[in-house]
């Protein structure tokens, strides 16, 4: 597995920590970002695990970005690549190549996009949450895996709100990515189920 971060790498170390059980059946082979001097990579180069960095501004534009990072997740021939708080989009060349999660602060289709927490406020609902969902060449609109739901609470602003929202994604992102590697996964359409099937699109 890659893990792409872009801060503090709370979700990643939490991920980190499951590994060093064997049962968990997860290796993280890599950590890559796409900005430098971020405590996430400080804290994978800590532990030893592999890091990359893909500066977004070294490139021309988005596409050549995009390339390289598919090229740089490739060296590690991962079997599973997880946005863990990563906060740029990943276009084709790397979901076209990779299979990927990522994990997002609302419970999808509502409120996709970077201020999910805000938006989720500003409208009002009394229950938001967090889903983990494969990635496709959409903005959080590929395959749903798992859903936590988290009340808003009166007097909950953005801050407030979005830390319980991590403690819960924190856990549903360790449980779920577990048994992607433990039992596998069929996509039918936009339904996922765990297990592993003859399909093709099983992984």
């Amino acid at each position: 597995m890659v893990v792409l971060i872009s801060g503090a790498g709370s979700n990643m170390a939490a991920l980190m920590e499951a590994a060093k059980d064997p049962d968990y059946g997860v290796e993280i082979v890599a950590v890559g970002t796409d900005r430098e001097g971020t405590r996430g990579i400080e804290v994978a180069r800590e532990a030893g695990v592999p890091t990359f960095v893909v500066p977004f501004r070294a490139y021309a534009d988005r596409a050549e970005w995009d390339t390289a990072m598919s090229d740089r997740i490739a060296e590690y021939t991962p079997d599973l690549v997880v946005s863990a708080g990563f906060m740029r989009i990943l276009g084709p060349a790397v979901v076209g190549r990779h299979q990927a999660v990522n994990i997002h602060p609302a419970l999808l289709p509502s409120f996709p996009g970077a201020h999910a927490v805000r938006d989720a406020l500003a409208h009002g609902v009394r229950i938001t949450g967090t889903t983990i969902h494969f990635l496709d060449e959409g903005v959080d609109s590929g395959p749903i895996i798992d859903q936590v739901a988290v009340p808003v609470e009166d007097g909950d602003d953005e801050s407030g709100l979005h830390e319980r929202i991590k403690v819960v994604e924190r856990r549903m992102l360790v449980d779920t990515v577990g048994r992607l590697a433990r039992e596998g996964w069929t996509v039918d359409g936009r339904h996922v189920r765990f297990g592993r099937t003859d399909t093709k699109e099983n992984r």
